[in-house]
């Protein structure tokens, strides 16, 4: 590979990389091209050699920051432990202060929900296959007789961790977020047994 192909895909990758961080932290419409561009040491002239237009880049932003995800996934559904060891595990992580506050690196289904609602259908399809993930997790680490079941308690179990993610960040109370993430974390740690 030359050294300027090379280079070229480099700088496309730091800028989708960017982008993912970005747009969890400020959303999708919080950023604008020159800004990613510049953050990413490039030049807003340059965009256009790598993608073909913002909603390109906005696909393979959402998309790198859901793989980061299944990342995380791929680790938990790995371990050795005990079902309910993993899914308290799994629950606590996801319902921390840390969760909560690392926007830039936090799990994209939670943080770019409504984003991702009004965008394309390739980012769409992208975040539909992420949940599909981790309900397939949800649904081996709950406790239930049929797989029915397990499915319905996978998809409350979901819908509890990204609102009480969402609802712990949305409020301006310390000690009120902080009950947000503990009750949940209780209840769901119930709910998967």
């Amino acid at each position: 590979m030359g050294h300027s192909k090379a280079n070229k895909e480099q700088s496309h990758a730091r800028i989708v990389q960017t982008a993912a961080a970005r747009f969890r932290e400020e959303g999708v419409d919080g950023v604008g091209v020159s800004d990613l561009m510049k953050e990413a040491g490039l030049t807003h002239g340059g965009f256009y050699r790598h993608f073909a237009s913002r909603d390109e880049l906005v696909a393979e932003a959402v998309e790198s920051a859901l793989s980061d995800g299944s990342r995380a996934v791929e680790a938990v559904a790995a371990s050795k432990a005990s079902r309910q060891v993993v899914a308290a595990t799994l629950v606590d992580a996801y319902l921390s202060t840390a969760h909560r506050d690392s926007l830039a690196t936090s799990c994209a289904v939670t943080t770019l929900a409504g984003d991702v609602a009004r965008s394309n259908e390739r980012a769409r399809a992208a975040y539909t296959q992420q949940v599909n993930t981790y309900l397939d997790l949800l649904a081996n680490l709950a406790a239930a007789e049929k797989s029915k079941g397990k499915r319905a308690k996978a998809i409350a179990a979901l819908s509890s961790l990204v609102g009480a993610v969402s609802l712990s960040r949305a409020v301006n109370d310390e000690a009120l977020s902080r009950e947000i993430l503990k009750a949940a974390a209780d209840e769901l740690k119930a709910l998967l047994g």
